[in-house]
């Protein structure tokens, strides 16, 4: 009988084949992980390739995770900080006319950047829009798992109770376990009635809680959006006794969003009748501080005119857009008359606030009119006092003794270069001083009524009064309430998530009584007296002995089931 294949040997004359390092290769009857067996150079694993399709869906749980929403908000946080530190258009074109002109070595910066427009430029809104679409990835997979678990049962009671870190026992007859089940709903939790027990749970308020903010967040985001797209801004400086039409060319600053159509502006005109400002006078040491501000205007609409005021912190709504008082000062009233009286200026003029005492700074440009141009440069003093050194300042911001002092020079202005020119600057680069401290004749000086000589017969300027005037700041958002009533549900969601515990709680049946355990999802430092506050209800309810506090598992005590005993 032939023996099998397998035990087979080679023929003498056939010897296997030694490879270089003394090893068999090729022979059949020798494994591969054998002593003597030659190692083979086994190729390294291949991971797949994961595609077009893979890489996406990888890019999209990547963007999607909540450590990345995280990431993105702290990096919006962080990308509005040069918002804060730069100059805005929106909110201070004046400072931007500034740092542009006294850092033009930058301006590259400014604009590659959009430093000025940070909160509309393209890298603050790509951020923006990244951290708009990973909420919503983190938001409906989680709102899909919130909405199952609520659907699903407690689970069962676990087989050791004892070993869960919130334990005690009611001694006694365990009872009916109705009265249990009826205490725990009583409580506020989901319970489930199984031949072992009773399970309760409570606390999904938290999840809700936690998914609210997030949910409310992106419907901030969408209303900031919004509200941006189809709103407007704009500004308006307003003298007393003056009024504007609600007309782009009325305005100093507009501000359209990328939406909004001109066409849709309200139809009405403002007029600022009064501005009162009241001072400290009785606390010395905040003496001469403003109080309060209040400006008496008249709105006239296609329904009429009616009268109303405006203050700091209480904005006027008119037609849809609101009216915010952001600033004031004084505005000499100056008139201008060439050699032979004709009247070459004649308007208020508004003067910048220096200090707290309303020390005012103002420029006139005259390109035309007079024998060549001419620029004034004027500070106001609501109330003059000479110091020591003999120059002016004023001592109160009231108008109790007003002063107006005025440099002259003439030259070129530079308006004729088609270069922009701040309004509240006086470029002397290439002028000459004609009257001041560095020309022969000295710095004119007016009182209200008065009028002066200009030098070189050139004419007259007098200073007829002295007006107030209003920065007026005017917004339209239709998403106003939306962001307001979204912050509020936010900041709501955000409590629940913050202060519900969530919990689960066991009641069972023993040999020496009833037992009583919970577990915490999380920190939670209130588990194990809630678990000893249930045990004196049911005790109480029940007639039983109630447990004092102590750990069962720490008194000494005989375990209660035959699972503890081993």
């Amino acid at each position: 009988m032939s023996r099998p294949s397998s035990d087979r040997q080679p023929p003498k004359n056939q010897q296997p084949s030694i490879d270089d390092e003394g090893g068999s290769a090729g022979d059949p009857l020798r494994p591969d992980d054998h002593v003597d067996a030659t190692p083979r150079k086994r190729a390294a694993p291949k991971n797949p390739e994961l595609g077009f399709i893979g890489w996406l869906r990888w890019a999209w749980r990547q963007l999607t995770s909540m450590r990345t929403a995280i990431l993105l908000l702290l990096l919006l946080a962080l990308a509005a900080v040069p918002g804060s530190i730069v100059p805005q258009e929106t909110s201070n074109p004046n400072g931007v006319i500034q740092v542009r002109e006294e850092n033009p070595e930058l301006l590259w910066l400014y604009d590659a950047f959009q430093l000025h427009h940070v909160f509309e430029s393209y890298w603050f809104s790509a951020i923006y829009i990244l951290l708009f679409v990973s909420l919503i990835g983190c938001i409906v997979p989680r709102i899909k798992h919130h909405l199952k678990a609520l659907r699903t049962p407690p689970p069962k009671v676990p087989a050791r109770l004892g070993r869960l870190p919130g334990y005690t026992v009611i001694e006694g007859d365990a009872g009916d376990l109705d009265d249990a089940q009826r205490t725990l709903k009583k409580l506020g939790y989901r319970t489930r009635r199984t031949e072992t027990g009773v399970s309760a749970e409570r606390g999904y308020l938290k999840e809700t809680g936690n998914l609210v903010f997030h949910v409310l967040m992106v419907v901030l985001l969408i209303a900031v959006a919004v509200g941006n797209g189809w709103g407007y801004k704009g500004q308006r400086l307003v003298f007393e006794g003056y009024s504007y039409a609600n007309t782009l060319s009325s305005w100093d600053l507009y501000q359209p969003g990328r939406f909004f159509d001109e066409s849709d502006l309200p139809d009405y005109s403002f007029q600022l009748n009064d501005l009162d400002v009241e001072y400290e006078t009785d606390n010395m040491e905040a003496f001469g501080m403003p109080t309060d501000f209040t400006g008496h205007v008249t709105i006239t609409d296609e329904d009429g005119s009616y009268d109303d005021e405006i203050k700091v912190n209480a904005p006027l709504y008119v037609h849809g857009s609101y009216l915010f008082l952001l600033s004031n000062g004084y505005a000499p009233v100056i008139t201008v008359e060439d050699a032979e009286g004709n009247v070459v200026f004649d308007e208020p003029v508004p003067f910048l606030a220096q200090d707290n005492q309303l020390t005012s700074l103002g420029v006139i440009k005259l390109p035309d009119g007079l024998e060549e141009q001419v620029g004034l440069r004027g500070f106001f003093y609501p109330t003059a006092v000479e110091t020591e050194t003999g120059a002016l300042a004023s001592a109160y911001p009231d108008l109790f003794q007003p002063v107006m002092t005025l440099e002259v020079y003439t030259g070129n202005l530079g308006l004729d270069e088609g270069v922009p020119r701040n309004v509240y600057m006086l470029d002397t680069e290439d002028m000459t001083q004609i009257a001041g401290r560095d020309a022969d004749h000295e710095t004119l000086v007016l009182a209200p009524g008065n009028s002066v000589e200009l030098p070189d017969g050139m004419g007259t300027v007098s200073l007829d009064s002295v007006v107030r005037y209003a920065v007026i700041d005017i917004q339209a958002d239709p998403m106003n309430y939306v962001v307001l009533g979204s912050a509020v549900v936010l900041f709501g969601g955000l409590m629940l998530a913050l202060l519900v515990p969530r919990r689960r709680v066991w009641v069972k049946p023993s040999p020496n009584g009833l037992e009583i355990a919970g577990l915490a999802r999380g920190e939670d430092p209130g588990l194990e007296k809630a678990v000893q506050d249930l045990a004196e209800r049911l005790a109480h309810e029940r007639g039983s002995v109630a447990p004092d506090g102590e750990d069962p598992r720490e008194s000494g005590s005989e375990p209660n089931s035959p699972e503890e005993k081993e």
